[in-house]
């Protein structure tokens, strides 16, 4: 299996913009030499992302096609024989702490309480546990993020596989990149948000020039997938909204409630097709829409190799759309509770154990199975029609794959905004705005409810665009915003390098 990479140059991790890059390596070893006294061994570096398209699918089993980007976090690490872990941050508004990490005690992460040291807990915990360490060694640790907070671009996953990274390396024993994935997906649910595995996934596994198509179900499988060759080349352009987006602290009636929607959802879709007693529905936890689809056709024997792998999923997925009216269409505003435990034979609190909410809790009188399940499929379908469109860029016109992506990116907007609601009047005003300046297609990007947006613009565009909601957005809503943080909220991206080690060779 693929390894974590270990570079000596800045250049195998950045495309462009080097010497801003050295410039910040530079300061953060300064500033750990003032901070404990000494040089660190190692630093490592795990990317943001976007999600071009696929939201909030991945923890149904669906597909997603997210790309790594250049904002990232690195952590400057330095080995010590010392019990403790010490740990600071170069933003001064994080301020520093230091644990234990004697043999057999805990780590203690506080998931009700807001604090930017749980993330780095989260991967540290993680990493001892997969590792087996009886005796972790302890760790000296300064990080540098530039991925914004509570964006949507991932930078708390970001921070976690980081984290995680640190502490293999740093005990002499780093896992293979699927490993290390499985290990920063469950390692981020001790901060209490039921998340898929995407985040992880493409900070860890990216590849450049590449976006990714991945899948969860029934193994995990990355695909690199090049933007197609275009005339003007395609450009994305990241829109933060500024409003803050939290997982952590919202996930009760946003990110988690939705997770519970789905799941719950999957159990019933399952009931209604006649396979929830077939055992790879009945005996897995979680019971996941692509589980359920896959299971479906399989007891009818059909095994998809009559065509090719796109059209299956487009058939398949096509099915269960329809399978989903049939299923939920009698409740379209809804159900509670006591609706969802009778239709599973189940009570309440055997349901709601079911879906773990007592490590994952969520308010809310009505669960709009319906409306979930749509997006979930739907999602998934514009996902598999990107890709198949990117793949055959080169068979049809420039302009013809351009509106083509761009449709569906707005197609998914819609979805978000109307049938899954995780959209905001402010990433609906800025998408909006987006296409009025050019955008080819507009997006929310991450988890909803605020932060970031994506749109896909031509290269040549791009200027224009970008003044354009500077002017629009950011002057109205944020006029004291300006120069480097104005540049920081809208920005060009392209598809970046994966999760790396770094040292130099002088050290």
């Amino acid at each position: 299996m693929a390894e974590v990479p270990s570079y000596d140059a800045l250049s195998d991790i950045y495309s462009s913009g080097l010497l801003k890059h050295a410039a910040r390596f530079q300061a953060l070893i300064e500033e750990f030499i003032a901070t404990y006294g000494a040089r660190p061994d190692f630093i490592v570096r795990a990317p943001g992302r976007v999600n071009i398209i696929g939201e909030h699918i991945d923890y149904c089993g669906l597909p997603v096609f997210p790309m790594a980007i250049v904002p990232d976090f690195i952590i400057a690490v330095r080995a010590t024989d010392r019990r403790r872990i010490q740990l600071a941050n170069r933003d001064p508004r994080y301020p520093a702490c230091d644990y234990s990490c004697e043999p057999g005690s805990a780590v203690t992460i506080n998931n009700t309480t807001h604090n930017w040291a749980n993330y780095f807990k989260c991967g540290y915990k993680g990493a001892v546990e997969a590792l087996g360490c009886a005796g972790p060694r302890g760790m000296q640790c300064l990080v540098d993020g530039t991925v914004p907070s509570s964006a949507g671009l991932s930078g708390s996953s970001a921070l976690v596989c980081c984290a995680a990274l640190a502490t293999m390396k740093a005990n002499g024993r780093v896992l293979p990149q699927p490993d290390v994935v499985a290990v920063a997906v469950a390692s981020e649910r001790y901060i209490g948000t039921n998340g898929g595995g995407m985040d992880q996934t493409i900070s860890i596994m990216a590849q450049p020039h590449s976006a990714m198509f991945i899948e969860f179900d029934p193994a995990l499988a990355v695909t690199p997938v090049p933007f197609p060759s275009t005339t003007p080349p395609i450009a994305f352009v990241i829109a933060n909204t500024l409003v803050v987006s939290d997982k952590a602290v919202t996930a009760p009636v946003c990110y988690n409630l939705r997770v519970v929607e789905t799941r719950v959802g999957a159990l019933l879709l399952a009931r209604h097709l006649g396979i929830a007693d077939r055992p790879a529905c009945r005996d897995v936890d979680p019971l996941t829409f692509k589980i359920v689809m896959d299971e479906y056709f399989a007891a009818q024997g059909d095994d998809g190799s009559a065509a090719g792998e796109v059209q299956t999923w487009i058939r398949r997925l096509e099915a269960m759309l329809g399978a989903v009216q049939q299923a939920f269409g009698a409740h379209p505003c809804g159900y509670t509770r006591e609706e969802m435990a009778a239709a599973l034979d189940t009570t309440p609190a055997a349901l709601s154990a079911r879906v773990h909410e007592g490590q994952f809790p969520v308010r809310a009188e009505r669960f709009k199975l319906l409306q979930r399940a749509q997006h979930a499929f739907s999602e998934a379908l514009r996902v598999v029609r990107f890709r198949q469109i990117c793949e055959d860029g080169g068979s049809s016109s420039s302009s013809s794959s351009l509106a083509a992506l761009g449709k569906l990116m707005d197609e998914s907007q819609a979805s978000c905004r109307d049938v899954f609601e995780c959209s905001c009047a402010e990433l609906d005003e800025l998408c909006a705005l987006a296409r009025r300046a050019g955008s080819l297609g507009s997006r929310l990007t991450g988890a909803g409810w605020g932060g970031c947006s994506v749109h896909l613009v031509p290269q040549d565009k791009v200027a224009g665009f970008i003044a354009a909601i500077k002017e629009g957005f950011y002057s109205v809503h944020f006029p004291e915003l300006a120069g480097g943080k104005l540049d920081e909220a809208i920005f060009v991206t392209a598809p970046g390098t994966g999760a790396a080690f770094y040292t130099f060779s002088e050290w």
